[in-house]
């Protein structure tokens, strides 16, 4: 596993929100690119729900969600990504498969970086899809 590092979290202080996104999204395309993604898009918007990243490894068709934590003391950032997050996920990729005229039948998978305290780390297959969702949505 690959750890990559920005420094301290004070890197990130006097950002606004939106910044230091785009800081910890661009810290985890390193890291993807590093373990062989190829990068999509980022920030895909669909409705509420957003989907930081959207890369291919592999045959997979990989949906990325970011979280950071200043410090492990809040917690990992893993960890921030819970069912209801999942679920908005996963309504953002059917849409995203839907718009791109993607096969439900493509291999997809859920993975998250976790950037905790300034270092960056992948969870692969994070959270799961159900098929039967991605099936009622393509009619």
């Amino acid at each position: 596993m690959k750890l990559y590092y920005i420094g301290e979290s004070t890197l990130v202080q006097g950002m606004n929100k939106r910044e230091k996104g785009t800081v910890f999204e661009t810290l985890a395309c390193r890291l993807l690119t590093g373990e062989g993604y190829r990068i999509l898009e980022r920030n895909f918007r669909s409705g509420r729900a957003e989907i930081d990243i959207v890369a291919r490894e592999g045959k997979y068709l990989v949906f990325v969600e970011v979280k950071a934590r200043a410090s492990r003391s809040c917690g990992y950032g893993a960890e921030a990504v819970n069912f209801r997050k999942q679920e908005r996920i996963c309504s953002a990729a059917r849409y995203y498969m839907y718009r791109h005229h993607i096969s439900p039948s493509v291999p997809v998978r859920f993975d998250v970086v976790s950037v905790d305290g300034g270092r960056a780390r992948l969870v692969r297959n994070a959270f799961g899809y159900s098929s039967a969702q991605g099936a009622a949505f393509f009619g």
